[in-house]
């Protein structure tokens, strides 16, 4: 695998550059490069048990604080 990297255009080529790189009023910059080989090894999809046990936690701590809500109400009404 060769470890090559993109320097973009070479502004002394490219033409509707001012001296510097600088883009006069009123010309398009030229375009960036690309990269369309993927790198890396992308995740497959979840398994179909991760959204119950999500919305079963937080079904779960809504009924513990509904359940601590309804005590300190019992608690403050002796």
């Amino acid at each position: 695998m060769s470890s090559m990297s993109w320097q973009g255009p070479d502004p002394s080529r490219t033409p509707g550059l001012e001296p510097g790189g600088g883009v006069p009023p009123g010309e398009t910059p030229p375009g960036e490069g690309g990269v369309s080989a993927i790198t890396h090894q992308e995740a497959g999809p979840a398994p179909k048990w991760v959204p119950r046990v999500v919305i079963g936690a937080i079904g779960l701590m809504v009924v513990l604080v509904a359940l601590f809500m309804l005590v300190r109400v019992f608690l403050m009404v002796d």
